[in-house]
């Protein structure tokens, strides 16, 4: 049987190599990656069967990756590490397009059997996260943010900018000019009510744009 593409994403570059390990004796592991914006392109070039890809990804975060990528790449599969145990999380990883969702802490005892449900056609979630979804529906959007929710290239602007970036770093990074830059940042915070640079840095890390 021919054995599953595998792309990791992940920017710890150990936990990477070790999952690699793990990976390697029933899948090709096709590449490894280490933000989100190579993660895009990697993906499109070494075509996966299946991505495992870290939720705090730098630059452009796992989630908003998936949602980019499966709009071009239909059929693979996403299945989602993190250390966050926010079961809210859960449903955001779903709606993203995740297949498994799994707690970094387990992932070297659970990867493998999520990937063989994955591949099955079924999904899995980390029995630590499920127990946390009783009141929360995987379907649902998140009753937190879903009002004056960012459009797709606000929350890349969003991210760039609560990383740090200065706005002619961010227009480089996404190719657009510094008044469009400004023009998302300020439509944001107008939209989310917020007044600082810090409050936008705040929402961005309880919506999971960012971690710290």
């Amino acid at each position: 049987m021919k054995r599953p593409r595998v792309l990791i994403a992940d920017d710890h570059q150990l936990l990477a190599d070790a999952l690699k390990g793990i990976l390697e004796p029933r899948c090709e592991v096709v590449g490894i990656v280490a933000n989100g914006r190579d993660l895009l392109r990697s993906a499109s070039k070494l075509q996966p069967d299946l991505i495992v890809v870290d939720i705090a990804m730098p630059e452009l975060n796992g989630l908003d990756a998936a949602r980019q990528l499966r709009s071009t790449m239909p059929k693979v599969k996403f299945i989602f590490m993190t250390m966050n145990e926010d079961p809210f999380l859960v449903g955001e990883a779903f709606r993203a397009g995740a297949s498994a969702f799994l707690h970094k802490q387990e992932a070297a005892l659970e990867l493998i059997d999520a990937i063989e449900q994955v591949l099955r056609g079924k999904s899995y979630v980390t029995p630590s996260a499920a127990r946390g979804l009783s009141k929360i529906s995987l379907n649902a959007p998140n009753s937190r943010n879903h009002m004056h929710e960012p459009t797709p290239r606000q929350r890349e602007v969003i991210q760039l900018l609560a990383e740090g970036n200065s706005m002619k770093e961010v227009a480089s990074a996404l190719k657009i000019t510094k008044r469009t830059v400004a023009a998302h940042k300020y439509a944001v915070m107008e939209q989310l009510q917020l007044k600082t640079n810090a409050e936008l840095v705040q929402y961005a890390i309880k919506n999971h744009i960012i971690s710290i």
